[in-house]
């Protein structure tokens, strides 16, 4: 095994594609051990000279940069090419061409195969060769090998999970110091935890693009970012943080994937989750995806959601599997694992608790007003807590138990209606029992 050679060519050499290399080239010896001799013979990047100043660093040869596709692609050594420039277009056209060449593809491009990903696996196996994915979701967490081979004997009931480190970094502060969204979001910037355009982290989307990797798999039909409902923690304030702490609970952004009633249900927001749970205990930048089969039970796979390293060690693994592949004479078995076509949940059909925190009149009979009319939609209360309010004003937090989302969507409309309510300061779902 040992005197087998295999080629690796890395597109894109940005913090992943170094922390890739840096993997390939410290761990060498012991990957030469495990699975053959294998070797960098080429990089594609645009910025060719700071790429190779980086491989000169790490002990890798310099001379195998290129700035150009045509002349990547064309390098007669290279078995197996990694896609670690991100987006979607040019990423698409790149690995397309790469597997319609013969290439073995592995990516940690969450984008591309949450909305091509279908395109890509069927490309792959129609010209039997390999597309690997597992740093796409979680970094350097195994969760989709898990999936697909590991759970394989599983009816998988749910998947729960802190998938964005931004997010559970902004959270955890709040949680811990009180602290003011907006100063820990620039303190996240300022760190580097978040992007100088953070839309994508706090409004949810980034973990909804792995939802809809993960939920493909779990429940194999094809759920693509559009099939995805998604709410950010931009209203998420420090009051918010502390009612829930007085009511036993921690606010969580995460991502959550569910088949019902044959119906795949796709969905990331905050929501309120018991102290005593495990995920409550995910902190700082660490993500974490909760799992509950049907014959394995509740599992949890915990670790660093992101980083060079982390996510390299992903992309590494997955290089070692197309290695493996490639010595049993096996590329191109796997394909797309979407072969039924199950219906998406629609989010009236969604079954939630919900917190509500909401600005009323101070004055006799109002509680029983606003009970009376959640109760008209079938919507109970679990807690309630009143808090004096200044010009006779009063803030109410209530939790209310289990409800169908459309007719708790009616409530809160009428409610709005009345003279009674002056706002609604929040809405969080609420872990169900």
């Amino acid at each position: 095994m040992a005197n087998k050679s295999f080629g690796i060519g890395i597109m894109g050499l940005g913090t992943v594609g170094l922390g890739t290399a840096t993997i390939l080239m410290k761990n060498k010896d012991v990957l030469t051990g495990r699975r053959g001799k294998i070797e960098i013979v080429r990089v594609l990047e645009k910025y060719a000279d700071r790429a190779r100043a980086d491989l000169s660093g790490i002990g890798a040869d310099p001379a195998v940069v290129t700035d150009d596709f045509d002349d990547f692609l064309s390098t007669k050594n290279m078995d197996i090419v990694v896609e670690l420039i991100g987006g979607t277009t040019l990423a698409r056209d790149f690995i397309l061409a790469a597997l319609k060449k013969g290439k073995s593809v592995v990516t940690a491009n969450k984008d591309l195969m949450a909305i091509h990903g279908k395109e890509l696996l069927d490309t792959a196996k129609d010209n039997q060769v390999d597309l690997r994915f597992e740093a796409s979701v979680a970094g350097g967490i195994p969760i989709i090998n898990v999936m697909k081979k590991d759970l394989i004997g599983n009816q998988i009931r749910r998947f729960m999970g802190i998938m964005n480190g931004t997010t559970n970094y902004i959270l955890t502060r709040m949680t811990e110091e009180n602290g003011d969204f907006n100063e820990i979001l620039k303190e996240a910037q300022d760190l580097g935890y978040a992007e100088s355009d953070p839309t994508a982290d706090i409004g949810g989307f980034d973990a909804a693009r792995k939802v809809a990797i993960l939920s493909s798999i779990a429940y194999n039909s094809r759920v693509t970012l559009d099939d995805v409902y998604v709410e950010g923690i931009e209203k998420i304030t420090s009051r918010d943080i502390s009612a829930a702490a007085s009511l036993g609970y921690v606010i969580k952004l995460l991502g959550i994937g569910e088949e019902i009633d044959g119906e795949i249900e796709a969905r990331v927001h905050p929501m309120m989750i018991p102290k005593k749970h495990p995920l409550a205990a995910v902190g700082d930048t660490f993500n974490a995806v909760f799992v509950d089969g049907n014959a394995v039970g509740e599992t949890m796979f915990y670790g660093r959601g992101a980083g060079d390293l982390p996510t390299g060690s992903a992309v590494v693994a997955d290089i070692c599997a197309v290695v493996e592949h490639m010595q049993n004479g096996v590329l191109g078995v796997e394909g797309c694992t979407c072969y039924l076509d199950k219906s998406i949940r629609k989010q009236d059909d969604f079954i939630s608790k919900f917190y509500i925190r909401m600005l009323v009149k101070d004055s006799p009979g109002v509680l029983a007003m606003i009970v009376k009319i959640l109760g008209d939609y079938g919507v109970s209360i679990a807690s309630v807590i009143q808090e004096k309010g200044d010009h006779q004003q009063a803030e109410l937090y209530i939790i209310t138990h289990s409800v169908r989302e459309g007719e708790f969507s009616k409530a809160v409309d009428t409610l709005i209606g009345t003279d009674v309510v002056y706002q609604f300061e929040n809405i969080i779902r609420v872990e169900r029992d």
